[in-house]
């Protein structure tokens, strides 16, 4: 097999992800994407394995069957949440002191450091990562790596940031990734290398922090010359809102997150007249009907958005890098879509603000959702794993036997035609899936999921749901 292929699971709080890529040189290509329903996530990490299991082998047999592959192995991001920043340092003699350092020497260094590293209680804490902040010379204190490497020494000092997180989490990761018979090719702390497909250089040169608004779990990271100098991450996001919107108009969570993705917006006072239009949702079963107002939606969402920005803002501020953020805030994930989020932090902190899509290192074939925001970590950890050397798909052997056994047990691919002629055993072109991902976005959702009296024109009349979907 001439191409490479990464397959990069995302377990997120409220979807589960996954993404296949074909890597040929410097190429990466999305072949596949699609979201299904999570559970058993808490705050980015899995607290029930078991209610992980099902739903995550469904997607991968779906990609499978799409695809006409077997996935073997996968890339994985570790948990977000209660991890801990500690500062290390780590030194070697050099044996020949009037050659140039190297970069194997820095990589060395950092192992050396992370093989070393003090963990309060080993047998809770693992290390997730390691980011060098500075290094030391002879001649030179606080050299960037980029400038240490080709310098001339007797010693090479490093100093380092450690991501410290809970050893049971990864195991708990281990246990899913072994039940379903797959392998773990590598496991990625996201936030460390999501600014290589959502920040610019120069944002990370002078001064950006990167905001990840995920279902569970908000996360703030900060770059200061070209270096992530500070992690933190709240415990609420984008489930927080929805669950506010279902206790507050008495849904299911379900249809909480449909709404929300359809007519949810902050600043209520910015919506002009959309704000005075009327949600009308119906069931069929019972004849019940609800009004819900958009304006009292956006007050709704604008109240817990407000409180995540303040406890982002207060991050911040703690790290000691709130007046050196020159590049202002850049938002990325599932939550950073909502309408008028942006406006609203600007508001609120007077930075400027804009939203972090995948940059334009992919080719996507059939999979525009793969190019939104909800799709940044998957596509994070595939560049992450670009350039290791592993290939996580193999060929099927009996490839329309398979499809066909099959039909009957999955639900998120389409049926084989019937009296289709057999093909040559190869690694097909993908397709289109037959069924939308799960976090369909507002174009999409407004006419699948709303039976609209205007025809999907919200500035029309009150807009009906049909109870049958929720």
């Amino acid at each position: 097999m001439d191409d490479r292929y990464i397959a990069a699971v995302d377990l997120g709080s409220f979807k589960i992800a996954l993404a296949v890529a074909r890597v040929e040189k410097e190429d990466v290509e999305i072949i596949y994407y699609n979201e299904v329903p999570s559970d058993g996530v808490r705050y980015s990490y899995v607290f029930n394995p078991q209610k992980v299991i099902e739903p995550l082998g469904q997607l991968i047999k779906s990609a499978e069957r799409e695809l006409g592959i077997e996935i073997l192995q996968v890339v994985v991001g570790l948990p977000r949440y209660a991890v801990k920043q500690q500062v290390a340092t780590g030194e070697i003699p050099r044996s020949n002191a009037s050659s140039c350092i190297t970069r194997e020497e820095v990589y060395d260094l950092k192992n050396m450091a992370l093989d070393s590293y003090p963990l309060d209680d080993a047998e809770k804490e693992i290390i997730y990562g390691a980011v060098a902040q500075s290094f030391t010379t002879d001649d030179y204190h606080q050299a960037s790596e980029s400038d240490v490497v080709g310098m001339i020494s007797d010693r090479l000092e490093g100093n380092f940031k450690m991501f410290i997180g809970n050893r049971k989490h990864v195991s708990n990761l281990d246990n899913v990734f072994n039940s379903l018979d797959i392998a773990i090719a590598n496991k990625y702390f996201v936030p460390v290398v999501m600014s290589k497909i959502v920040l610019t250089r120069e944002e990370m040169e002078n001064g950006v922090a990167l905001i990840d608004f995920g279902a569970g779990v908000t996360s703030v990271s900060i770059y200061q010359s070209g270096i992530m100098r500070h992690y933190s991450a709240i415990p609420f996001g984008g489930a927080t809102v929805t669950n506010d919107i279902k206790l507050e108009g008495s849904f299911s969570t379900s249809l909480a997150e449909n709404i929300k993705l359809a007519y949810g917006a902050c600043m209520p006072d910015k919506l002009a007249s959309m704000s005075e239009k009327i949600i009308k949702v119906c069931y069929k079963e019972s004849g019940r009907e609800k009004d819900l107002r958009v304006r009292y939606l956006s007050e709704i969402i604008t109240s817990r958005e407000k409180e995540i920005i303040d406890a982002i803002l207060y991050e911040i501020q703690h790290s000691g890098y709130a007046d050196y953020l020159r590049s202002g805030i850049v938002i990325t994930g599932g939550g950073a879509e909502m309408v008028n989020l942006g406006n609203y932090i600007n508001e609120l902190s007077g930075y400027n603000v804009r939203i972090g899509y995948p940059g334009k290192m992919f080719s996507v074939s059939g999979f525009p959702q793969a190019m939104e925001t909800s799709a940044v970590s998957c596509l994070s950890m595939i560049m992450a794993a670009k350039y290791e050397t592993f290939n996580c798909i193999t060929r099927l052997e009996n490839q329309e036997e398979e499809v066909e056994q099959e039909e009957d047990v999955l639900e998120l691919t389409a049926p084989v035609e019937e009296n289709k002629p057999k093909q040559e055993k190869k690694v097909r072109e993908p397709k289109k899936p037959k069924v939308p991902g799960f976090w369909t976005k507002t174009a999409g959702l407004f006419n699948e999921l709303f039976d609209a009296t205007t025809g999907g024109d919200v500035e029309g009349e009150n807009n009906e749901y049909d109870g049958e979907y929720e």
